[in-house]
């Protein structure tokens, strides 16, 4: 099974992180609540305990999606497959239903077409577009791999 690592932007990462750092913050926040004030100071105790309840339920859900997120984000090859992974979410497709492979070098984006006209965008490394391609290959050599490359703008001017 050839795996590839997902690739996250900047942007992305710092906004992960960041969400991380918050919800463990809120966690502990959460936990000074309720050893602070607790439950005795409320007329009803059932609305603190379920606020509490809540509270720590959306921080540790925050920090599983995220963290699954980091630790769960990659392409796979397996078999007759082609495996997406992107935390908790997870797809299979059939490599056989592949019908194109495209490499846009303007805007540096390998996309992968089925039949059926719905395709996915590869969101690997750059340097991984050859290996992950050559892994789908080998699965089915029938599909037609093509690369758009940037054209010299210059030339055609001159052409008109």
């Amino acid at each position: 099974m050839n795996i590839f690592k997902f690739r996250f932007t900047k942007l992305t990462l710092a906004f992960i992180y960041i969400g991380l750092i918050l919800a463990a913050v809120a966690f502990g926040v959460n936990t000074y609540f309720v050893f602070a004030e607790g439950i005795k100071t409320a007329a009803n105790p059932v609305y603190p305990i379920l606020q509490y309840s809540l509270m720590y339920f959306v921080c540790v859900l925050l920090f599983v999606i995220l963290l699954s997120l980091l630790l769960s984000s990659y392409y796979a090859v397996e078999g007759d497959k082609l495996k997406t992974s992107f935390g908790i979410i997870k797809s299979k497709y059939d490599i056989k239903k592949i019908e194109t492979i495209v490499l846009d070098r303007t805007t540096n984006k390998l996309s992968v077409y089925f039949d059926g006209n719905t395709f996915i965008v590869i969101a690997v490394k750059p340097e991984w577009y050859e290996e992950f391609t050559d892994a789908i290959l080998k699965v089915n050599p029938k599909i037609e791999f093509s690369i758009k490359s940037k054209e010299n703008k210059k030339d055609d001017e001159e052409q008109k």
